[in-house]
């Protein structure tokens, strides 16, 4: 199999050595440049031909954004942008460049000693991997939506009190693209569970409260979930709901797998809101939301996967429909047009 050519862009000659040095100690990975800014990596993309692009946010002549624009708009290929700026400002602008067509953030190590850097080598490595597979094009919305049978038990839509998202990889812009179509006075709350490296869900929140015009947070323990409200799931915790239906966090451990779970927080969902509730789960790769799909759809909820065509990566959505426990398959942009058709129903029904 062919090493994953890799494009590595940075202002910083001490990251870039870092970065050059750590990929390549593995085979799997093949360094076909490097540059220190955005004009630079541009004059190297005909020749260079990169599978992944790994770049910073702060650069000068032409930064991560504008290089970002650049490429997708001249070269696509998947872009995945290490930083290790978690200010606000610079997380809003990393969210940026996701929206303009990065597929992913991960961390930077803050310090430049390269046994920093060696700690997070699997999963830097396992990143490109991932991105080396992601195709980046433009995307037709399907036309209809695709229904398939979850099993007995139907949701009734007069019931729906309240949305539970699951997200990985490309999660960020899927949430943004569903939450700023929805409205400021949204009956029912939403609950997510979105992956997301260190430092950034400040940014993420930020992004998402900017855009859109619900109330964006993250939920706290003791909280009953409003309407009107987005909640997140924190960074190094799982979330979930106490016999009250109050948000409580679970400690992450190796065995309960990625964090924040999607599982652990749809299956509370699905024991306290039960035929009440709704799940729907985005773009990612991993297995991480399939059991909780599950969950739902035994409860009775409503089950919503993105399809294969808008997803970024569809793995977590591929794996659920596979189990027959998704009732729905939606195109991103089909999602929120529909949860909103059936939130209405639920009004019209009460």
């Amino acid at each position: 199999m062919s090493p994953i050519k890799v494009l590595l862009v940075d202002d910083s000659p001490i990251a870039l050595e870092l970065l050059q040095r750590l990929l390549r100690s593995s085979s799997e990975v093949e360094v076909v440049g490097t540059a220190r800014n955005g004009r630079e990596a541009l004059a190297l993309m005909p020749q260079a031909d990169p599978s992944v692009i790994c770049t910073d946010l702060h650069m000068s002549p032409i930064d991560g954004l504008e290089l970002t624009k650049e490429v997708m708009a001249k070269f696509p290929r998947p872009i995945l942008v290490i930083s290790n700026s978690v200010q606000e400002d610079d997380t809003r602008n990393i969210f940026g460049l996701l929206q303009a067509g990065a597929v992913d953030i991960f961390p930077k190590p803050a310090s430049g000693d390269y046994t920093e850097y060696e700690r997070v080598k699997d999963r830097l490595l396992a990143k490109i991997h991932m991105l080396s597979q992601v195709k980046v094009k433009a995307r037709t919305a399907a036309t209809s939506v695709t229904s398939q049978s979850a099993g007995a038990n139907g949701h009734d839509a007069s019931t729906l009190r309240a949305i539970a998202i699951g997200a990985s990889t490309g999660g960020p812009q899927a949430i943004h693209k569903i939450l700023t179509a929805l409205p400021q006075d949204l009956s029912v709350p939403i609950i997510c569970a979105q992956h997301i490296g260190d430092g950034f869900l400040t940014g993420l929140i930020s992004w998402l409260k900017e855009d859109s015009k619900l109330n964006v947070k993250v939920a706290q323990i003791g909280e009953t979930p409003e309407p009107k409200t987005v909640y997140f799931a924190p960074e190094r915790a799982h979330l979930e709901f106490d016999a009250e239906g109050k948000f409580i966090y679970s400690n992450f451990t190796a065995a309960t797998g990625t964090c924040p779970s999607i599982d652990a927080l749809f299956r509370s969902v699905a024991r306290v809101y039960g035929r009440s509730s709704a799940s729907l789960l985005l773009t990612g790769a991993g297995t991480d939301g399939v059991a909780g799909t599950e969950a739902i759809a035994n409860a009775g909820g409503l089950t919503i996967a993105q399809d294969q065509s808008s997803c970024l990566v569809f793995g977590m959505s591929k794996l659920a429909i596979a189990t027959g426990s998704v009732k729905h398959i939606l195109s991103l942009s089909e999602i929120a047009p529909f949860l909103l058709s059936k939130i209405n129903s639920s009004v019209r029904s009460a």
